[in-house]
């Protein structure tokens, strides 16, 4: 099934899922900040997106900084662990489908993948 990882805070977010409901598609609506993955459900999104952990991270975002996220001796685990305890650090918003997923930014990428 089609799955948005959605911030409604976002304007790409709510472009991403203003797509899909246009497209007519039946998908499932993941408010990440609420209920963000889990260690090993992150780890499968990075492999679908075939991003590394750093790739996924919201650098601008202070906690970031706070954090010490821009240590580069940090592991994958470290940061993946970063990115669950503190979902906001997630990019947005993430399309999963089946094996694929992208983040929609530009938007292009979403169409891409439909």
């Amino acid at each position: 099934m089609l799955k948005i990882y959605h911030n409604n805070r976002c304007s790409k977010s709510r472009e991403a899922l203003a797509l899909l409901t246009a497209q007519g598609l039946s998908f499932e609506v993941v408010y990440y900040l609420e209920t963000p993955p889990d260690h090993s459900q992150l780890t499968q999104l990075l492999q679908k997106l075939g991003y590394q952990p750093r790739q996924l991270l919201r650098d601008k975002e202070a906690e970031y900084l706070a954090l010490g996220l821009d240590n580069p001796a940090l592991t994958d685990d470290e940061l993946i662990h970063a990115m669950v305890q503190t979902p906001k650090l997630i990019e947005r918003p993430i399309i999963e489908w089946a094996d694929k997923a992208v983040v929609a930014r530009p938007l292009q990428k979403l169409q891409d993948l439909l």
